[in-house]
């Protein structure tokens, strides 16, 4: 099993989403979270004159599956998630070495 972590713009989630149920994905995690990257924020103007937000809005999407399904779902999320332009976020992929429903007790991949 692979959990895969995707953090991308909040404007994607719904082509995200959609592009996955298209692979027959319907599990998964979204958290609100903010962060920076080679973006390194950006600088907007007020009132009182220019400042700098570091910390941008994105989503983070949690997706545990098994490992023959994990670059479909890779490459669902790249297609859907791609707008061109720097801040359109980054996918991390590591190893699940158990997985438990705590409604019945069943463990391993029947799980996900």
């Amino acid at each position: 099993m692979k959990k895969i972590e995707a953090v991308i713009r909040e404007e994607r989630l719904d082509a995200v989403k959609k592009a996955l149920e298209e692979h027959g994905i319907h599990g998964m995690t979204v958290t609100e979270v903010s962060g920076r990257g080679q973006q390194k924020g950006i600088s907007l103007q007020w009132r009182v004159g220019e400042y700098r937000v570091d910390f941008l809005p994105k989503l983070k999407i949690e997706i545990v599956c098994h490992d023959e399904d994990c670059d479909i779902v890779i490459d669902a999320i790249m297609k859907a998630a791609k707008t061109g332009r720097i801040g359109d976020g980054k996918i991390f992929v590591s190893p699940v070495e158990a997985a438990y429903r705590i409604r019945t007790g069943e463990t391993g991949e029947s799980v996900i």
